[in-house]
């Protein structure tokens, strides 16, 4: 059975942005094939949508490397998200779907439970769930398809603090979703811009000054024996 390069394309992606390959490092087709379990057809193409993506280069003598952005350029995936999640949100609020409004109002449901049992190791996820369907909401595939690239990278590039208070930041989910409901964008979109602000703040880059991790860590991601990966 051929992998589909998609899939090939994911578990690599996931393996840069936890580290399994250190920014700078090569990743050479034959090592990458037998990694996952795959031929080296489905490597090439995912290789060539990464490096569109940002998340490879090549280079002169050394092929395909992991890329090895800037502060500066760190800094800028932050704003460009803080620009575009409201926009996002406003865009949902004129179109949303009820299936959107759904999944979105049970998120928040979840993620108001969670922060009152204090199981803080749930939230990461949720808000990540919530933010990408309220990105699927605004109904524009272009828009949803740059900030999935945007958390991606944001996520390889930055970690995260936990908020104090879990509860308010659940509380400005619900808002948003309130003001999508509502079809009011103008709403969705301020409120979206002060939680992204506010989130935007616990954000700290995971290699200031250029530092590398000191190895490369196993990879959990055999692409050929669960089938494919979405």
């Amino acid at each position: 059975m051929r992998i589909p390069a998609h899939s090939v394309c994911t578990a690599i992606r996931d393996d840069i942005v936890s580290g399994v390959y250190e920014r700078g490092g090569r990743l050479t087709e034959e090592l990458l094939a037998r990694r996952y379990g795959v031929s080296r057809v489905p490597v090439r193409e995912a290789l060539r949508t990464l490096e569109a993506e940002g998340f490879v280069v090549t280079r002169r003598h050394a092929g395909a490397c992991v890329a090895e952005p800037t502060e500066l350029e760190a800094a800028d995936l932050l704003e460009m998200r803080m620009l575009l999640e409201p926009l996002g949100a406003a865009r949902a609020a004129q179109r949303r779907t009820e299936a959107h409004l759904k999944v979105l109002r049970g998120l928040v449901r979840l993620g108001q439970e969670r922060s009152r049992r204090g199981h803080s190791e749930d939230l990461r996820s949720l808000g990540g769930w919530f933010h990408e369907t309220l990105a699927q909401a605004s109904g524009s595939p272009a828009l949803t398809s740059t900030l999935a690239q945007l958390r991606h990278k944001i996520a390889w590039m930055y970690s995260v603090e936990a908020p104090a208070d879990p509860a308010e930041s659940w509380a400005e989910h619900g808002g948003i979703v309130d003001a999508v409901a509502r079809g009011d964008g103008e709403r969705a979109r301020a409120i979206t811009a002060l939680h992204t602000e506010r989130a935007t703040a616990a954000h700290r880059l995971r290699f200031p000054g250029g530092d590398r991790p000191d190895r490369v860590r196993s990879s959990q991601h055999p692409v050929n024996v669960t089938g494919p990966r979405h």
